[in-house]
């Protein structure tokens, strides 16, 4: 829950406000669950002094895990935000969730960072799907670095995870301290900077102690330390250095610390700092890192920015005195504040009270309808969680908050009245897990659907779908723990609602000729209903769709009636005719029939149609047509063998593997009955220990096994 309060933060202490990009370092906690990025980032608030006290995963007191969801689960399940103050830098820290279902507040975190923080557990190494995250990072090029944390646990093993690390993420990932061990032998009270050869001793708490290495460290840190250095070398950009030092000089620490951090800053060295946020070891040296290696705005490429209408427009620059351009990376709805927009500023600066022009397009098929609105901004906000701290600006390259916006949703460009903009959005993954959602009252509708608003305009991975032919309220989401945040959400909305399976829309054809006879007679005094028609039905090949031939003859039925026979047969189709499924790929053919003068009308001979077609289907062969999507898996090339026979086992073609360029990913292609697909994207995951992705897309309708089709045909009689 979102809370206003003054420009006091927990400890009292003032929000931060920088008035330089320059002084802004944006970084961004990425690892899986469970390795301790939100402990982490409440130890480094605690040791600069913006909170008080750290607080505790499990008892939800932590600055990052406010949601309600993430207070029951422990666990985060939204981005957060906590800016923090060192050596008058402002450090904007962004702590994401690790489980995958939530890919969408990742990917905001990614999108507003200029580097990230790779938060690895000395308990349990990487996992699969962090190493693929390290490759999403490396494509775009991001600064990247690695915390290794947890080392006060009695399983921890520091050298096994360095050594972990540097295998999943390649070349270049060199720490650049090694720990210490305390008098008992076995807990980290101390480490050793590979270049600097200072040894900082938190034996007695936090700050350390900070003196020079002696002797008898030298020799243990020798190896990583020459190969530290001749890493930083290789990527210095004095070509002269190599040869110094191959030449036996000793290159003094002024010169490497430069290079080193350059090289950080470039994307091309990652440096490794063992830290624990119980004890506080390694906070004061990642601090430093953060300041000195992580790149400011400055320093990073922005976002191509066009007209509103996608004319071009010149390159952006991190200028605080250019034009407006920001954007909403993440939007929520609180009951108390309203609607609450975190924004990264990349041109310009936000003030209070200022207009500004709110562009979302390009997400119309996730429910996000294309629109443009000119809004007043009443209060800037330096955001602490939950807490919102009012500030008077926010320059280019800083992270601020807005409230009670009418209209602006997550991935929506803000810029300026006079000259309005729009930022190239940021590639979102395709839900593919469906949730059938029913309000249990009528009076629940409406709230179902405000709610549901609220949810899509927040979170861009959600896409709401009302299905034409199942008619039913479907929610595609990320996984199931993202289902159960969302529904929880809901419900916490006051919306009493069930969830129902989810129907795939499937299709009816003949799969064979047929004839129908359709007789409506009746006289009830007065004006009667009379209508006679024959009607012969024959399968069309896949994707024909349906047509209607007129082959009477003599007048049997009016010429003004044979657009009824046709109208009431199109109806028929619609409404399906064995399990309630619409009927496709059939030539429909009206071969004979009967009027009469006076009790003939349209409605009758509509009805007369409908029911030839039905005797028709009552004698004839009506198959299941089910949907085929052509799927795209994506796993690393240990899990290519399982994922195959597991698509073959849900009645798959498999199409083939391919190697990705990177060699250590493959995909595999394959045809699969949606039917077969409907929990996919949660057995996926569970198959390949979370790196698994796929997407789906439509290629036919087949028909169904016929042991399949009379399952749905019994369980549509007993409706």
């Amino acid at each position: 829950m979102a809370q206003k309060t003054s420009e006091k933060g927990l400890n009292g202490a003032a929000a931060p406000v920088v008035t330089e990009p320059g002084r802004v370092r944006n970084v961004v906690l990425v690892g899986h669950s469970g390795a301790g990025k939100t402990t982490l980032v409440e130890a480094l608030l605690a040791a600069t002094g913006t909170i008080s006290r750290a607080g505790s995963v499990t008892d939800g007191t932590t600055v990052s895990d406010h949601d309600p969801a993430a207070v029951r689960q422990q666990r985060s399940v939204a981005l957060a935000c906590a800016p923090l103050m060192h050596q008058d830098v402002k450090i904007n820290l962004l702590d994401t969730p690790g489980y995958a279902d939530f890919v969408g507040e990742l990917r905001a975190g990614l999108r507003a960072a200029d580097a990230a923080l790779f938060v690895v557990s000395a308990v349990d190494g990487v996992d699969d799907a962090t190493a693929a995250l390290w490759e999403e990072c490396a494509a775009v090029g991001m600064p990247r670095a690695v915390a290794i944390t947890r080392l006060d646990h009695p399983r921890a093993d520091y050298e096994e995870t360095l050594a972990d690390c540097q295998e999943a993420f390649g070349e270049n990932v060199m720490p650049i301290y090694q720990p210490m061990l305390g008098d008992d032998g076995q807990s980290v009270a101390g480490l050793i900077g590979l270049i600097t050869l200072r040894v900082l001793d938190y034996s007695e708490g936090y700050p350390p102690r900070v003196g020079e290495a002696e002797r008898e460290h030298l020799n243990p840190i020798a190896d990583d330390r020459n190969a530290l250095i001749e890493g930083i070398i290789a990527e210095s950009e004095d070509e002269s250095l190599m040869d110094r030092y191959l030449g036996g000089e000793l290159i003094s620490t002024d010169t490497l610390l430069p290079d080193l951090e350059k090289a950080v800053a470039r994307g091309n060295f990652h440096p490794v700092i063992p830290v624990c946020s119980g004890t506080g070891v390694g906070l004061d040296a990642l601090l430093d890192g953060l300041v000195s290696g992580a790149p400011s705005p400055l320093e990073h490429d922005l976002p191509v920015v066009t007209g509103v209408d996608g004319s071009p427009r010149p390159p952006l620059h991190c200028d605080p005195d250019g034009p407006l351009v920001a954007e909403v990376v993440k939007t929520t709805v609180d009951r108390h504040v309203g609607r609450v927009s975190l924004v990264r500023v990349f041109s310009g600066t936000l003030r209070p009270e200022q207009t500004l022009h709110v562009s979302g397009h390009g997400l119309a098929e996730r429910g996000h309808p294309d629109h443009d609105a000119d809004e007043r901004v009443a209060h800037v906000y330096s955001p602490l969680g939950a807490q919102l701290r009012e500030v008077g600006q926010c320059v280019a390259g800083d992270i601020c908050a807005i409230t009670k916006s009418g209209s602006a949703e997550t991935g929506d460009t803000l810029s300026s009245k006079e000259q309005p903009l729009l930022m190239e959005p940021w590639a979102m993954p395709e839900p593919l897990l469906p949730i059938a959602v029913v309000a249990k009252t009528r009076s629940d509708e409406d709230a179902l659907a405000k709610n549901l608003g609220r949810l899509v305009a927040g979170d861009p991975t959600l896409r709401l779908e009302r299905n034409p032919d199942t008619h039913q309220l479907v929610l595609w989401t990320m996984g199931e723990s993202h289902a159960d945040v969302v529904l929880d959400r809901l419900r916490s909305g006051g919306v009493e609602l069930d969830t129902e399976p989810v129907k795939v829309p499937l299709r009816e054809t003949f799969g064979a000729p047929a004839k129908g006879h359709g007789r409506h007679v009746k006289q009830s005094g007065g004006h009667g209903q009379y209508a006679v028609c024959d009607l012969h039905i024959e399968p069309l090949p896949r994707g024909s769709g349906f047509e209607f031939v007129d082959k009477v003859v003599g007048g049997a039925v009016p010429h003004n009636y044979i657009p009824s026979v046709e109208k009431g047969v199109r109806a028929q189709l619609e409404r399906g005719l064995a399990t309630g499924y619409p009927v496709v790929d059939v030539r429909v053919t009206l071969v004979d029939g009967k009027a009469h003068s006076v009790d003939s009308s349209d409605a009758a001979f509509q009805t007369a149609g409908a029911l030839a077609l039905r005797e028709a289907a009552a004698a004839g062969q009506v198959t299941l047509l089910e949907p085929i999507d052509e799927v795209v898996v994506r796993v690393p090339e240990t899990y290519v063998g399982a994922v195959m026979s597991d698509l073959s086992g849900r009645r798959g073609r498999p199409l083939g593997a391919e190697s990705e360029d990177t060699g250590s990913f493959s995909l595999v292609r394959a045809e699969v009955p949606a039917t077969e697909l409907v929990r996919y994207a949660v057995e996926l995951r569970a198959l390949s220990s979370g790196a698994g992705t796929f997407t789906r897309t439509y290629a036919r309708h087949e028909p169904m096994p016929p042991h399949l089709a009379e399952g749905v045909k019994k369980e549509a009689t007993t409706r």
